[in-house]
């Protein structure tokens, strides 16, 4: 067959354009330096126009911007594939066909248009439906109120919202819904906020993310009895959170009671094209009308949202805005035509039926890890798992908290909901950033607080997860595991260890998800308060750079860039072999040596100045006396070097040496004599951590050494016996250059008494046993 050449040039023109867009490489640097020439900066229309190529180019420039040169990552196109470039081309066909005449335009938009709708309609079980193609995802629910409302108000379109302040008109959604959806629509509407009804989820039976069926049926109630209208029921076939389903059948039930219209979102009706369905999901197919997100399912850029409705009047649909008389308007459903065709049947079960397999995979591993509660509705079949990282706090040490009383257990459990959230926080971010093909991301619960969501409806076709990115997951997430529940325990050892410090001020920051905040609390007696938060502030800053520069696997930071304190040390995720003991006592010890250096400086300069005016005064005198010693004649310039010559003068040069340390000047005559430096008070040794120094080698900081304090002990007290079994040890040979020192000459002396002890015990106890220590040790003290 032949093809239209606009159609086969169009094809290949998009296909090169999007060759162009998604090559991610800079051939030379002049494009670099070309593409900061304009940036955001707009600029003036060229006169004479520009190439395809440079538009393109240009495009593609603008789409990564500068991100690619501050982060490692290179932020490319999203990988559409084939079916992809189907519904791009969509987008161009539209545009080509609406220059058709008009009879032309009729006949194709109305045959794009009922095959779209005939082939949704069977695909997910929803029989005589009409569709409507809506770029905002809302807006399909926006139309349907409006449907609604022309339905249920005979003279609506007569009167207007005269009709309506009669009789008010009662939205019901659930407090699961989305964010800020009641009063979008309110909006545009133009309904008092009045108008809308949130109903709570279940508190005592059933899922805590579904709808309270006997509660909504009390709010009717009492609406009907105030004069008001019901007037449509907002469903979720998994909710935007959880993915939990509400009870749909009873909603139903009570929808035909009232003369309500039932309205069912969610990402799990996308589970109606599978051979096996669930019932709670399945009731969905006799709801009013349903709105279906196919370009996050399918991974399908830029085609429409589709809602499928139920209606016998078409010309309230045409009021209320669900159809159009323009066969543009139909051209909507040109990119979505395209993409089905090209996948066909199978392909879109295939694709939704590998989702659900991802979820499966990962529902199954998490059922197997320790710490790990999940959050999902069906564990045969939930397209959605939800999982949070929760140590029991029954498994925990209770001792210290059985005796408090009730009123103050409260605040902990709080505080402890708090840190489980930024915990969780943290282990999604994690995960994201290790395993980003999964596509999780962090949600906030109502009663589960912050959880780890894997929803593969909404991502797995556009970032192409696969099984093994399952199993990476899976794996990252065992790593981590370990590290929460260090240094959550951890976590109060920390906080008694840093309050038992004086020169240490513990932060309470609930935020952070790391071992803890904490402060060097610097004292000064300085009133000015400026001065003493500058102070502050540096002596913080250097400890935070000393502490990074320890070899250690602990991370030390400022803290997040927005809300966090202020000149604080921010400690991050710790592993259980952490000695947090050295850890608390090497920031002190750091922290006051920063101090004493801080405190040296500062006097530096008063001392240095005194120092040289003292200098100054002692050398002048000294030249006063020198001038006495050697006479007037030595001065005159011919006569003192004859008599110099025939009488030399010796004198020791006499200068002044200043020790920084001690702030004191000393002569330079014993530095003249013996030519080396003198020795004078030596400066005060580091303060360092006692714990440190019994590291072993090539153990890193604040690891808790493998030696028991136990064996280290015993080890001690059998060598110690080992010496007194040696009698005869004599200290090595010195070497003709070598001295014996006091502590050398000690040690022979105490071995000698040792031996003499031996030889004495062996005398009074004649039957030969073997020495005791003790008794050695006994005797050589009476000695």
């Amino acid at each position: 067959k032949m093809v239209d050449p606009t159609l086969a040039e169009m094809g290949k023109n998009l296909n090169e354009a999007m060759k162009m867009l998604e090559d991610n490489q800079r051939k030379v640097e002049e494009e670099n330096e070309k593409k900061y020439t304009r940036k955001d900066i707009p600029g003036p229309l060229q006169g004479s126009g520009q190439d395809m190529v440079s538009i393109l180019q240009l495009v593609q420039n603008l789409m990564h911007g500068e991100e690619e040169e501050e982060t490692s990552q290179s932020y490319r196109l999203q990988n559409v594939g084939e079916q992809g470039h189907m519904a791009l081309l969509g987008h161009s066909l539209a545009a080509y066909i609406s220059v058709l005449d008009r009879e032309r335009l009729r006949k194709l938009t109305t045959r794009i248009l009922s095959d779209t709708t005939l082939w949704l309609c069977r695909l997910f079980r929803y029989e005589n439906g009409s569709a409507y193609y809506h770029e905002d995802d809302r807006e399909g629910l926006l139309k349907i109120c409006r449907l609604v409302i022309h339905t249920r108000y005979e003279d609506y379109t007569l009167e207007g919202f005269n009709v309506l302040y009669t009789k008010q008109p009662v939205i019901y959604i659930s407090s699961a819904a989305r964010t800020g959806l009641g009063q979008a629509l309110c909006n545009q509407l133009g309904l008092p906020l009045s108008c809308m009804c949130r109903v709570p989820c279940n508190t005592m039976f059933g899922s805590q993310h579904q709808m309270d069926v006997a509660l909504l049926d009390r709010l009717i109630k009492d609406d009907v009895e105030f004069g008001k209208l019901p007037l449509l029921l907002v469903a979720n076939a998994g909710t935007p959170g959880a993915g939990h389903t509400d009870k749909l059948g009873r909603l139903k039930e009570l929808c035909e009671q009232y003369k309500m219209w039932l309205h069912v979102e969610g990402v799990n009706l996308a589970t109606l094209a599978l051979g096996y369905v669930s019932s709670s999901v399945l009731a969905a197919t006799k709801c009013d009308s349903m709105t279906l997100t196919l370009g996050s399912w399918l991974g399908l850029p830029a085609v429409p949202a589709v809602t499928l409705y139920r209606h016998e009047d078409p010309s309230l649909s045409l009021a209320a805005g669900l159809t159009s008389s323009q066969p543009v308007e139909k051209l909507r459903a040109l990119p979505l035509w395209l993409s089905l065709q090209y996948l066909g049947h199978d392909g879109i079960v295939e694709r939704i039926k590998h989702a659900s397999q991802l979820s499966q995979r990962l529902l199954e591993n998490l059922k197997n890890l320790d710490f790990i509660k999940t959050s999902v509705e069906d564990e045969l079949s939930s397209p959605v798992v939800v999982f949070k990282f929760f140590q029991e706090y029954s498994n925990r040490d209770q001792t210290s908290h059985a005796a408090q009383a009730s009123t103050i257990q409260h605040p902990i459990i709080s505080n402890e909901g708090h840190i489980y959230d930024t915990f969780n926080q943290w282990l999604g971010e994690q995960l994201a950033q290790l395993v980003p093909a999964s596509g999780v991301d962090v949600v906030e619960l109502e009663d589960e607080g912050t959880c780890v969501r894997f929803s593969p409806l909404m991502t797995s076709a556009v970032l192409g997860t696969e099984i093994q990115d399952i199993d990476h997951l899976v794996d990252c997430l065992k790593m981590k595991i370990p590290v929460l529940t260090s240094t959550l325990q951890l976590r109060e050892e920390f906080e008694q260890e840093v309050r038992r410090t004086v020169s240490l001020l513990y932060i309470e920051d609930l935020g952070w998800p790391g071992l803890g905040v904490v402060r060097y609390n610097y004292h000064s007696d300085e009133k000015n308060d400026d001065k003493q938060e500058k102070e502050l502030e540096k002596i913080n800053t250097e400890l935070l750079k000393k502490l990074n520069e320890l070899e250690s696997d602990v991370s030390f930071s400022l803290g997040p860039e927005f809300g966090g304190q202020k000149n604080c040390v921010y400690i991050g995720m710790v592993t259980e072999d952490l000695d947090v003991s050295e850890l608390v006592e090497t920031i002190a010890a750091t922290g006051r040596e920063i101090e004493e250096n801080s405190r040296l400086l500062e006097n530096m300069t008063e001392v240095v100045r005194k120092g040289i005016q003292e200098a100054q005064l002692q050398l002048q005198k000294a030249n006063e006396e020198r001038l006495l010693e050697e006479g007037l004649l030595r001065q005159i310039p011919v006569v003192g070097s004859v008599l110099n010559w025939f009488s030399p003068f010796q004198a020791s040069p006499k200068g002044r040496t200043f020790n920084l340390t001690a702030g004191s000047l000393e002569s330079t005559e014993s530095m003249y004599v013996s030519k080396a430096q003198g020795t004078g008070s030596t400066p005060p040794p580091t303060p360092t951590s006692s714990l440190a120094k019994q590291r072993l080698p090539g153990q890193k900081a604040f690891k808790r050494s493998l030696r028991s304090s136990d064996g280290f002990s015993e080890t001690s007290s059998i060598s110690h016996c080992d010496d007194l079994d040696k009698p005869d040890q004599r200290p090595p040979n010195l070497s003709p250059g070598q001295e014996q020192g006091p502590l050398e000459m000690e040690r022979a002396e105490e071995q000698k008494e040792v031996a003499q002890a031996k030889t004495d015990s062996e005398d009074i106890h004649s039957d030969k046993s073997p020495p005791d220590c003790t008794k050695v040790e006994d005797q050589a003290s009476q000695r």
